[in-house]
C-alpha cells in the first residue's frame, strides 16, 4: 500500500515593515506583496541584500569562472595551445537535456575560437552506449585525428577510459558536475564544482553551466577573438539548468534568470529573424512563449530528452539548438515533438506495469524498490523510476535487459534526503557500470548479481535510514480560496521564478472545495493521433466563487477525484492564451458529507421559470442564487444548492422550458460544423462547440470520438481546435456514433425532466 503524504502548512508570520517595503520596491504599483513575502521569509530570505539579489538578476554579482582556480587555468592554456597548433578538438557530450545543451554551448562557444574544420562533437547513443566516456568511441575519435577531448556533463568517474585515451595520444579536459571519484583522473584539467565548498555560489552548477564557465573564461582570457556576445549562450544555459533539476541558488539562479530573459527576447522575434529558430519552433509546438521556467521543464526539456529515449541518437539535437536554417530547424523540432508524444505513451504503459509489480511486494519490509523486466524500454526507465519513487516515497531502481544479454541496465531515482549515489555505490562490487549524483543515477550489472544487489541495497538503506518507511511530507506554502486564484496572485508569485530544487513552485491549499465539469481524455501528438496518456480536466469550486477556476490532473482519470467536498493542494499556472488554471499536486476527500448528501433542505427554492432574463439581470448581489441552465443530473442541481448555502442565499430556478431535439439532428449538426471548419480551415474552441450543440463536456467528448470514425481528426493549436478531414470508405467502428446518440438522448430526457419538475418534487428530493 502506498504511503499517504503528510501535509505541512507553513505557519503565517508577521512580516517586518521594512521587509514589506523592500518587496514593494520590486513589484509594480498596486500589486500585493504580502503572500510573496510570506513565502520568501519562510524560505530563509530575511535580509535586504539577499532579498534584492533574489528578486533581481541585476543586483546579483556573478562569480568569476576563475574561481575554479588552477584547473580552469590549465584548461584555458591547453585550449589555447590547441587553437594555435590547429589540433582537432572533439566535444564529448551526453544525451539528456543538460548534456545536449552543454554540447551546444561548447559548440557555439569554442566555435568562436576554433575553425569549424578543427572542431567536432560526439554524443553517445543512449540505447547502445549509455552515459560517459567509452573505449569504442574514443578509439573512433583517435582514428579521425582527435587530439583533445573536452567533455561536458560527463567524465568525472571514467578513470579507465581516460587512461585508455592517453595511450592513444589524446588529452582530456573534463567539465562535469557529477559525483567525484576517490582519486583525481589523470587529465589536463577537471572543472567540477563538487571540488568547491558546499556553500560556494558555484557548487550547484549543472553540466551546461560548467561548460558556460569554461567559455566565459576563454572570453575573459582572449577578449579580442570572439565575434558573438557571450550572453547569446545564456538561453542554452537556462534550458540545461532547469531541465536538470539542480538547486537554483547562487549563480544557478542568476544564470537561469538571465537565460530566460534571452529565451523570451529571441522568441518575440519573427521566426526567420530568431538566433535559435529550433528553440522557437519547439516553443511553438508546446504552445509556450519562453518567459517561464515551466516552458523549459514541461516544454523544451522533455522534448530534447525524448529524442534519445526514443531514437537513441541525440546528435541532431545539437543542430536543432544551434543551426540557423529555418527549414532544417523546423523539421528537427517536429521530429523531437513526435518523439516526445511517443515517449509519453511508452512511459504511461511502463508506469502501469511497474505499479503492478510494486503491488506484488511487501512494502512494509521494502526499503528501496528494485524491479527488473527484460522488455521494459531502457529509455524511459529514469522517468518511470522518478514517478514510482514519488508515488511510494522510496528510492526506486528500474532495470531491463536485452534478449541474450548477460547484463541488466537502467536508472535510479531518489526521494527525500537519501543520497542515491552513496546508496548504490555501497554495492559497487556487484556493478558493471555506474554514475550519477545524489538524486539520480544510471547503472548496469550482471543479471546473476541482481538478487544480491536488491538484498544489499535494502540492507544498506535499512542500516543507514531507520525511518525509511516514514510517510512522505508535502510542504504547503499558503492556504487560500478559489477566489484568490487568478492573475493578481500569479503576477505576485511570479517573482519567485525561476523555481526548481531549493526554490519549489508555491503550493496552495484549498480547503472544502469541489469539482465540476470533470472529464478525462488522451492527449494527441502533432499528427492528431491519440496517445495513451491521460489528463483530467475540471473546474475547481469553493464557496468563495461562483465561477471557479479550470484545472488539470495529469495521469489521472475523472473517477480518481472523490465525490463531494475535498481538500486540494494545487499549483497556479497560466497558458499561452493567458488563461489561468491549476494543477493538482495532491487531493483528499474532506472529512465532511459529500455534496450529494449535504444538508441543504433549509435553503428556500423559488420557481422563477416564468421570469424574463432581462428582468433577472437587474437583480443585486443580495438577491437569490439563480440557476439559468437546465441541469442534467441531481448532483449538478445539488452543487448549485450547496453554493447557495455557502452564500447564505435562497435558490431560484429560472431555466426555460425544454423541447427535446432528436439526437440524430445533433449528430448532423456536429458533422456539419466539422465539415464547414475543415473546408474553411477555421478554428473553434470546445466551449463554443459545446454551446452550439447544447451538450455537456462529457457528451461532447463522445461526439469528437465519433467524428474520428468518419474521417475527421482534431488538432489543438494556439487559436483553438482545427478539424481536418480525410475521406474514409466506411467507419471503422459504428459503436462510437451510437454511444454519442445514446448519450445525447439521455441528456435530452434529463433536461426535459428538470425543466418540468415540480417545486414539491425538488423539495422532497432533499429530505
Amino acid at each position: 500500500m502506498k504511503p499517504t503524504a503528510t501535509w505541512q502548512l507553513a505557519p503565517e508570520v508577521h512580516l517586518p515593515d521594512w521587509f514589506e517595503a523592500e518587496i514593494a520596491r520590486f513589484l509594480p504599483e498596486l500589486c500585493r506583496g504580502d503572500r510573496l513575502g510570506q513565502i520568501l521569509w519562510q524560505r530563509g530570505i530575511q535580509d535586504r541584500e539577499t532579498l534584492a539579489r533574489f528578486l533581481s538578476a541585476g543586483q546579483y554579482p556573478p562569480t568569476s569562472p576563475f574561481a575554479f582556480g588552477a584547473e580552469m587555468q590549465s584548461a584555458i592554456a591547453r585550449l589555447e595551445q590547441a587553437r594555435k597548433e590547429r589540433e582537432k578538438v572533439t566535444i564529448w557530450g551526453d544525451f539528456d537535456a543538460d548534456g545536449v545543451t552543454s554540447t551546444a554551448v561548447l559548440w557555439d562557444g569554442l566555435g568562436q575560437f576554433f575553425l569549424a574544420s578543427d572542431l567536432d562533437y560526439y554524443i553517445p547513443n543512449r540505447l547502445t552506449e549509455s552515459h560517459g566516456l567509452n573505449a569504442a568511441g574514443i578509439e573512433r575519435l583517435a582514428e579521425q585525428g582527435t587530439q583533445l577531448i573536452v567533455t561536458c556533463d560527463t567524465g568525472s568517474t571514467n578513470l579507465t577510459e581516460v587512461e585508455f585515451a592517453q595511450t592513444l595520444g589524446i588529452d582530456i579536459i573534463i567539465t562535469d558536475h557529477h559525483t567525484l571519484p576517490d582519486r583525481r583522473p589523470p587529465v589536463v584539467a577537471i572543472i567540477n564544482p563538487r571540488y568547491l565548498a558546499e556553500d560556494h555560489p558555484l557548487f550547484h552548477l549543472s553540466g551546461v553551466a560548467v561548460a558556460y564557465k569554461l567559455v566565459e573564461a576563454l572570453y575573459q582570457a582572449f577578449p579580442e577573438i570572439p565575434q558573438a556576445p557571450l550572453d547569446e549562450l545564456l538561453d542554452l544555459v537556462a534550458i540545461g539548468l532547469i531541465a536538470d533539476l539542480v538547486q537554483l541558488k547562487g549563480d544557478c539562479r542568476y544564470l537561469a534568470q538571465r537565460g530566460i530573459q534571452c529565451l523570451q527576447q529571441d522568441y518575440q522575434r519573427p521566426p526567420e529573424a530568431r538566433r535559435r529558430p529550433g528553440i522557437g519552433r519547439l516553443l511553438d509546438l508546446c504552445r509556450k512563449t519562453g518567459d517561464r521556467p515551466t516552458d523549459i521543464s514541461f516544454g523544451i526539456g522533455p522534448r530534447i530528452n525524448a529524442v534519445s529515449r526514443i531514437y537513441g541518437d541525440a546528435s541532431f539535437c545539437v543542430q536543432l539548438l544551434t543551426n540557423q536554417d529555418l527549414k532544417t530547424c523546423h523539421s528537427l523540432a517536429e521530429s523531437a515533438e513526435l518523439a516526445n508524444t511517443r515517449r509519453k505513451e511508452i512511459q504511461q504503459s511502463v508506469v502501469q506495469d511497474a505499479i503492478f509489480e510494486v503491488s506484488q511486494l511487501d512494502l512494509s519490509t521494502t526499503q528501496a524498490i528494485v524491479l527488473h523486466k527484460p522488455e521494459w524500454p531502457v529509455g524511459v526507465l529514469g522517468l518511470v523510476a522518478s514517478q514510482i519513487a514519488q508515488e511510494y516515497h522510496k528510492p526506486t531502481i528500474l532495470l531491463s535487459s536485452e534478449l541474450g544479454s548477460k547484463f541488466a541496465q537502467g536508472s535510479a531515482r531518489s526521494v527525500a534526503n537519501i543520497d542515491l549515489y552513496q546508496l548504490v555505490n555501497s554495492q559497487s562490487h556487484l556493478l558493471h557500470r555506474f554514475g550519477g549524483h545524489p538524486f539520480a543515477a544510471g547503472l548496469s550489472l550482471p543479471l546473476e548479481n541482481l538478487s544480491l544487489f536488491t538484498e544489499g541495497i535494502n540492507q544498506e538503506l535499512y542500516r543507514t535510514l531507520a525511518t525509511a518507511n516514514r510517510a512522505p511530507l508535502l510542504d504547503i506554502d499558503l492556504q487560500l480560496t478559489v477566489a484568490d486564484l487568478g492573475k493578481d496572485l500569479f503576477q505576485e508569485l511570479k517573482y519567485l521564478e525561476p523555481c526548481g530544487m531549493g526554490n519549489p513552485v508555491p503550493r496552495i491549499l484549498i480547503k472544502n472545495c469541489w469539482f465540476t465539469h470533470k472529464f478525462n481524455k488522451n492527449i494527441q501528438d502533432a499528427q492528431g493521433k491519440k496517445v495513451k496518456y491521460i489528463k483530467t480536466h475540471f473546474t475547481l469550486m469553493d464557496s468563495s466563487s461562483d465561477r471557479g477556476i479550470p484545472g488539470l490532473w495529469w495521469g489521472h482519470y475523472q473517477e480518481d477525484i472523490p465525490p463531494g467536498q475535498c481538500h486540494a493542494v494545487v499549483e497556479l499556472d497560466v497558458n499561452k492564451e493567458q488563461k489561468y488554471h491549476v494543477r493538482i499536486i495532491d487531493l483528499v476527500a474532506a472529512e465532511k458529507q459529500d455534496l450529494a448528501t449535504s444538508k441543504t433542505e433549509n435553503i428556500p427554492i423559488l420557481d422563477w421559470r416564468t421570469e424574463k432574463l432581462e428582468d433577472l439581470a437587474k437583480l443585486s448581489e443580495s438577491d437569490p442564487w439563480i440557476i439559468t441552465k437546465n441541469p442534467v443530473s441531481w448532483q449538478e442541481l445539488e452543487q448549485a444548492l450547496w453554493q447557495a448555502t455557502q452564500q447564505h442565499k435562497p435558490v431560484a430556478i429560472a431555466y426555460e422550458s425544454f423541447t427535446p431535439i432528436p439526437p440524430i439532428e445533433i449528430w448532423k449538426k456536429l458533422v456539419g460544423i466539422a465539415k464547414y471548419l475543415s473546408r474553411k480551415q477555421q478554428f473553434i474552441t470546445l466551449d463554443c462547440l459545446q454551446n452550439q450543440l447544447q451538450v455537456t463536456e462529457t457528451t461532447l467528448q463522445l461526439g469528437l470520438a465519433a467524428l474520428s470514425q468518419i474521417g475527421f481528426s482534431l488538432k489543438e493549436e494556439e487559436n483553438g481546435w482545427k478539424i481536418i478531414y480525410h475521406p474514409v470508405q466506411k467507419p471503422s467502428e459504428v459503436n462510437p456514433i451510437y454511444t454519442f446518440l445514446a448519450a445525447v438522448q439521455e441528456e435530452q430526457f434529463r433536461r426535459q425532466y428538470f425543466a418540468q419538475i415540480s417545486l414539491e418534487t425538488l423539495e422532497r428530493s432533499r429530505s
